[in-house]
């Protein structure tokens, strides 16, 4: 079923003096060793944010999808990351799966940008609630054509599409709830997979 979304509140600014860092502060700061391999941080609308520990169903779905699901079904040209980077305007979140146009090694010096994704996608258990909000917001704005959430709360894939792109409150126009017996579209680019059995992406 499609429904209209309306745009998620953004989050309340802490009642201190508090900075926003750009995408370059951001990397100034892992290239000088402030921010190390061990840091589980991503940038989020300029604000420097923990990352969640992960559940065992989380990573098991992840790799399920990643490797089982996705890989054998995109064309030539295209190709799934895994809890990686990306980089938009303001922000550089890690989803935890991203169809990226390319290869590989097109990467090597920097993180995919909007224009190189089709699809992002959050598996979501105890961050449900941010990745329905600032998440939506983060990539409607960046223009993400699709994003899912394979929601393992209550066994949904959440599908989101139609971006407003940058606005003053950006979302998606459009979502649609699928469970476990229905058929999940995948659109790459405009091209038709053919439909995902929602049993698939679900544990």
């Amino acid at each position: 079923m499609s429904t209209t979304l309306t745009t998620p509140p953004r989050p309340q600014v802490p009642p201190v003096p508090v900075r926003r860092f750009t995408v370059d502060e951001y990397h100034r700061m892992i290239q000088t060793g402030i921010l190390g391999p061990n840091d589980r941080v991503e940038l989020l609308e300029g604000w420097i944010v923990p990352k969640m520990p992960r559940k065992p169903p989380h990573d098991a779905i992840v790799s399920l999808i990643l490797n089982r699901v996705l890989a054998p079904r995109l064309p030539d040209g295209w190709f799934a990351r895994g809890q990686s980077a990306i980089t938009t305007a303001d922000s550089e979140p890690k989803p935890d799966l991203a169809v990226v146009r390319g290869a590989e090694r097109d990467y090597l010096t920097r993180h995919p940008e909007p224009a190189d994704m089709a699809l992002v996608i959050e598996v979501s258990d105890t961050t449900l609630a941010s990745d329905r909000s600032l998440k939506v917001r983060l990539y409607a704005s960046a223009a993400i054509p699709v994003y899912w959430i394979v929601n393992l709360v209550d066994l949904r894939i959440e599908v989101f599409t139609n971006p407003t792109g940058p606005a003053t409150s950006p979302s998606y126009r459009t979502r649609q709830d699928f469970g476990p017996a229905d058929l999940v579209p995948l659109i790459i680019d405009g091209q038709d997979l053919g439909p995902i059995a929602g049993r698939d992406l679900l544990p």
